[in-house]
């Protein structure tokens, strides 16, 4: 029963030192990246619109009786020429809600080019005349040796 213990152990490390090439490996290429500058061609925002409603009060303004001819208007616009505070007459006031919309920039289409090929990204910022780039080249892997 002891030889059994005993080599029963033997017998697994046995199966885990089996030879490199019976041993399948997997090599992962590091990616090769370096950084370069393209020409900005063009830069076009992407808005999103935005809609606030707030209430306004409208004022119709007060009706002027038909009686109030040529002296008297001719003396209303002197005083309000000379900066005093017209007469402040009461006129239909209503609440009404006023829409408005506001436009801000979401992200920007940007189209470049490098080393003559052009290319378009949408990015968060306008880049400004040129475009931090990154460049990275990586060979390709496939499943069997032969090729």
């Amino acid at each position: 029963m002891m030889r059994l213990a005993l080599s029963l152990p033997l017998a697994l490390s046995a199966l885990w030192a089996l030879p490199a090439s019976a041993q399948e490996t997997t090599v992962i290429q590091a990616e090769n990246v370096r950084f370069a500058y393209a020409q900005v061609l063009r830069v076009t925002p992407i808005y999103q619109t935005l809609t606030a409603t707030s209430i306004e009060q409208r004022c119709e303004p007060p009706s002027r009786s038909a009686d109030a001819k040529g002296l008297s208007r001719v003396v209303g616009a002197v005083k309000d020429a000379l900066g005093r505070e017209p007469e402040e007459v009461a006129g239909d006031c209503v609440a009404v809600p006023v829409e408005r919309e506001f436009r801000r920039p979401i992200a920007y289409d940007v189209d470049y080019v490098y080393k003559g090929s052009k290319y378009r990204s949408r990015l968060p910022d306008d880049p400004g005349n040129r475009l931090r780039i990154r460049i990275g080249v990586t060979p390709v892997v496939t499943g069997s040796r032969s090729h």
